[in-house]
């Protein structure tokens, strides 16, 4: 698929903020995938989507790394929620070209403002003094949060937008962690459900290998900024970011089903 100049240079600086964002609190899909869109109107949907979770997955992984040198991650049971986010996503991505978007998107959205509620007032606001740090101990995934890991895998293969969000607000509440080791927590996971995504995708023949590919290398190095820059602004920061991210995630899905 040819693409010019200028708008190569428009994928990789919007690859470089997603990364970033993927990398702080998640949602770089936001930004990513209506990019795709209009810089490449004639791929079809599902080719951007593929496309989007090769991106996706290099940035948050390269994320993750980074979280891990530094803060560690959420406890043993980490990988085993990574894991059950990977055939979930799998499900979520065979199923998203007939997704009734009516029935859904409302769902999403009462989802999100809880999230934003939560964070605003609720036990979200306690976690900025939770500690955070090598030498924490969370607690491990309990059956209702790994539940839960499996619904949000299903809908980052679906649709995707905001994955990353619902993540560090459910590893936050439910592993008594604060805002930065929770984030760290989501990053090693979104790896899974984007990995589930991807190779369904990819098996379809949906992934634009070359334009993801060139995307990924800014991605990567949105991530491992944005990694360093949540370590050094703390879970006060990544709840700011957090909250930031839902209002616009919320905007956006509004506008989309009602505008």
């Amino acid at each position: 698929m040819a693409v010019d100049a200028v708008d190569w240079c428009a994928l990789l600086a919007v690859a470089l903020a997603a990364g970033w964002l993927d990398a702080v609190v998640g949602g770089g899909g936001l930004v990513q995938v209506p990019a795709l869109m209009v810089l490449l109107p004639t791929a079809p949907m599902a080719t951007l989507l593929g496309t989007n979770k090769l991106v996706a997955i290099t940035g948050t992984s390269s994320a993750a790394l980074t979280y891990a040198r530094r803060v560690g991650l959420g406890g043993t049971g980490t990988v085993r929620a990574a894991l059950i986010g990977v055939p979930t996503s799998l499900l979520g991505a065979m199923t998203a070209a007939y997704l009734p978007e009516g029935v859904f998107l409302p769902a999403v959205l009462v989802t999100l403002l809880a999230v934003g509620v939560w964070g605003l007032f609720g036990a979200g606001a306690a976690q900025v003094r939770a500690p955070d740090g090598p030498g924490e101990r969370p607690r491990r995934p309990g059956r209702r949060a790994l539940t839960a890991v499996a619904v949000i895998g299903y809908y980052s293969g679906a649709i995707g937008s905001g994955t990353g969000v619902l993540l560090v607000a459910l590893f936050t509440a439910t592993l008594g962690t604060g805002f930065l080791k929770g984030s760290a927590t989501a990053k090693a996971v979104s790896v899974g459900t984007d990995l589930g995504a991807l190779v369904l995708f990819a098996s379809l023949g949906h992934v634009l290998w070359a334009t993801g590919a060139a995307m990924a290398l800014a991605n990567i190095t949105g991530g491992a900024i944005g990694a360093r820059t949540a370590i050094r602004g703390g879970a006060g920061f990544v709840r700011a970011a957090l909250l930031c991210t839902v209002v616009a995630l919320v905007t956006k899905l509004a506008l989309d089903h009602w505008a």
